[in-house]
């Protein structure tokens, strides 16, 4: 039997396949909704993506004259409404969506939500590290705002307990996702606030959705958070989760497992830091008193200690040689002045009127004053007379 005469090619079914396709009304305009992947907006303007769901995926295409149309950018991860016909691309013998028109699911208007809240409170100061409270490095209690069933909390209890085993956990069960769930949050947090009941909140919950995670993106929390007076670690989602409380929270951490281990100090590991100071300290005082014995020894070896009164006695020296050049000084002065004082009173003895007198002279005097001419003489005037042994009256005749 020959089979030339009545096989088709490869061609001729793909095109039977897309004229199938085309012919079905349903399939020329379908409105699907999906997650998109594997994106690429290639440089002509047309664009390539996979639209998925849980359970399956189609490729999708959507040329640059509708592709012009859109008011957002699609990326990986987006849910999407899509408008657009069936039908098979022959050379590959693939059936995909050729895509009119697009429009972002629910998740795309919490996201426009989300980022206008971000940068509103950005500006306002809500992220600013001068604003973040240190946590503290001891804490004693840990206070823990989220689900009382799951994963999360069993996490934070065990790694708290293994790193601090005296460490105690406090646990104010709030619901992390669904309607009333921001309320609750803030309630935990102004209650612990209020009593004083831990050192430091960690505000956790597992991976989600972005609708999961929304309570954690509500202004009302990112207020709460800001106000409190107890240090916050936010542990919200995995690694790559980042939500409003997570930049308002004094410390973000990427799972709640690293929450635990951020706010809890290994405490074996304290202790062989503190054994390692230890032994550092008690080397460090043994080369200390070492020093300090070598300066001892250098101190009592030196002639200070060995002869204490040296010292003393130099100074008394010294003093004494002070003393004998101060009395010599004291003698050549004397000895000066002596000679000065005999050439004066030689010299006032030369110029004394008692020589005078010793000579043969005398001294007249008229009203206790010298007579020293004639002139000052008059008839009946009575005078005295001095002569080297005494005095004696007489009148002017």
């Amino acid at each position: 039997m020959k089979y030339e005469n009545i096989a088709i090619s490869v061609s001729e079914l793909n095109n039977y396949i897309k004229d199938k396709f085309e012919n079905d009304e349903y399939l020329n305009n379908v409105l699907v909704k999906g997650e998109i992947s594997n994106f690429k907006n290639h440089y002509t303007g047309h664009m390539y993506f996979t639209l998925k769901d849980e359970n399956s995926l189609i490729k999708c295409v959507m040329f640059k004259s509708y592709a012009q149309r859109l008011d957002f950018m699609p990326k990986d991860g987006m849910k999407v409404f899509l408008v657009g016909g069936v039908s098979v691309f022959e050379r590959d013998g693939v059936y995909q969506i050729y895509v009119k028109a697009m429009q972002e699911d629910g998740v795309g208007i919490l996201y426009k939500k989300y980022e206008e809240l971000k940068q509103r409170l950005e500006q306002e100061g809500y992220f600013e590290e001068a604003h973040k409270q240190k946590i503290p490095q001891m804490p004693k209690i840990i206070g823990v705002l989220t689900s009382q069933t799951g994963s999360v909390i069993k996490d934070i209890i065990n790694v708290s307990t293994r790193r601090n085993p005296n460490v105690y956990i406090r646990l104010y069960p709030v619901p992390v996702q669904g309607e009333g769930a921001a309320e609750k949050i803030v309630d935990g947090i102004k209650f612990m606030n209020k009593n004083k009941l831990a050192d430091v909140l960690i505000l956790a919950r597992g991976g989600g959705s972005l609708e999961d995670l929304w309570p954690f993106n509500e202004e009302i929390v990112a207020h709460a958070i800001y106000n409190s007076e107890i240090p916050i670690i936010s542990a919200v989602g995995h690694e790559t989760d980042f939500s409003i409380s997570d930049f308002v929270a004094d410390l973000r951490a990427p799972t709640p497992s690293a929450a635990a281990e951020l706010a809890v100090p290994d405490i074996y590991e304290i202790k062989q830091k503190i054994n390692i100071c230890q032994s550092r300290l008690r080397q460090s005082l043994i080369k200390k008193v070492e020093i300090m014995k070598l300066r001892y020894d250098k101190c009592m070896s030196s002639r200070v200690f060995k002869e204490p009164f040296r010292i003393i006695n130099d100074n008394y020296q010294k003093i004494d040689t002070y003393i004998k050049t101060l009395e010599n000084n004291i003698n050549i002065k004397q000895k000066e002045e002596k000679t000065k004082y005999i050439e004066l009173i030689s010299k006032l003895d030369t110029l004394s009127p008692l020589k005078t007198l010793k000579r043969g002279y005398s001294i007249v005097e008229k009203d206790n004053k010298i007579v020293k001419t004639i002139k000052d003489l008059e008839v009946g005037n009575k005078i005295n007379i001095k002569f080297i042994d005494g005095e004696k009256t007489a009148q002017i005749l």
